[in-house]
Formats: structure tokens, sequence, C-alpha cells
């Protein structure tokens, strides 16, 4: 309920939102995205943080859209990619957390979502 009337939500947050196209243009700022990994190698415990950082302003430049679809869209058409060039295809039904994830890392940095690897990740609660 919205001022005494009842409302579909989803309607209701398109009436009152944005239009999503209008964002690009003027979202700035950058997206970081990335995994804190924790575990054990060579016997000693080791954390990293492998992350990407992405530009709205440069994303709208090359697609015409901000950072958020752009970091969307690329890694589903590099898995895409890798399942049709046979580098993931084996028999069976798999998730891709099953799979070599060498040339996914590879392909972020050659379609544009280069990752960087801190050793020294501050962990948050």
């Amino acid at each position: 309920m919205y001022e005494g009337r009842e409302i579909v939500p989803l309607q209701f947050l398109k009436a009152v939102l944005p239009e999503p196209a209008s964002l690009g243009p003027r979202t700035k700022g950058k997206t970081n995205i990335g995994c804190i990994f924790i575990g054990k190698k060579d016997g000693a415990e080791k954390k990293l943080y492998i992350y990407n950082t992405c530009d709205h302003q440069e994303c709208y430049k090359e697609v015409g859209s901000q950072a958020v679809a752009y970091t969307t869209g690329v890694p589903a058409m590099i898995g895409a990619m890798l399942v049709m060039n046979g580098s993931w295809k084996r028999p069976g039904v798999y998730n891709i957390e099953e799979f070599d994830p060498d040339p996914f890392m590879d392909a972020l940095n050659k379609w544009g979502l280069p990752w960087k690897i801190s050793e020294e990740p501050e962990l948050v609660d």
C-alpha cells in the first residue's frame, strides 16, 4: 500500500526511479568487484584479494552504458566463448567453478576487465 492505494512493486519502482538508460552519461566513479581467498600454500596460510576496478565514464564512452552493465556482460560473453571454443567442454553437467579458471582469467585481461592481486587484504566481517 502507498498513500492508501495498492501498488505493484515493480511498476511503482519503474514510475519513481530514473530510466536506466539515462544513468550512463551521468554515472561517475568506479566499480570494485573482487573476492578474498584464504587457504594454505606450501603449508603456510595465505590470503589473496583478486579484484577488478572499472570506470563508469570509460565504459560509457566505449559501449554507451555504465560499468555495472559492462562488468555483467563481459564475463558472460567470456563464459560463452569458452564453451563455444571447447575450453570449457566435457561430457556431463558442470558448474563453471569446476573448469580451469586460467582461460577465463586471461580473457578478462584481454576483454577489458583486467584484474589485480593484493596479497595483504584487509578482512571485513
